[in-house]
């Protein structure tokens, strides 16, 4: 039975190592240690690890602006998916964004990650078809 915590800078390797390793998933320098130090600070109760005993099998990354909530990265270990883990942790952040007040959440999904975009689904988010997505590096 998994345990949930909070995700902290301690959980930090372990759960890098599980985004790269992931397909589907895509790192940046936004998931640098000091960025993802800040990022958890400033989105306390939003972010969430799932254990088995001293392993890392399940992280939720999440935060928000003030508005609306965003979920970058949801990852459960192979071994351990179909358990209800990466439910529980959506449901988590959801639960820390609603304390803060946010009252919509959208997320990021790569367009080829059938695996997520189905679960997605499953979990009645909605694929939006008005939108599109730009990015501009800062640096």
């Amino acid at each position: 039975m998994p345990t949930y915590h909070e995700f902290t800078m301690h959980h930090y390797e372990a759960a890098i190592a599980m985004w790269q390793d992931m397909p589907g998933i895509g790192t940046s320098d936004s998931d640098q240690p000091a960025a993802t130090e800040q990022f958890l600070r400033r989105n306390e109760g939003c972010n969430f690890v799932a254990m088995e005993k001293e392993q890392l099998i399940g992280t939720i990354l999440c935060g928000h602006d003030g508005r609306r909530g965003y979920i970058y990265h949801l990852a459960v270990h192979p071994d351990y998916r179909r358990q209800g883990i990466a439910s529980q942790l959506v449901a988590m952040a959801l639960a820390g964004l609603k304390e803060n007040h946010i009252l919509k959440c959208h997320l990021f999904v790569f367009d080829q990650n059938e695996t997520g975009i189905a679960f997605w689904a499953s979990d009645g988010w909605e694929m939006r078809d008005d939108l599109e997505i730009m990015s501009k590096y800062l640096s």
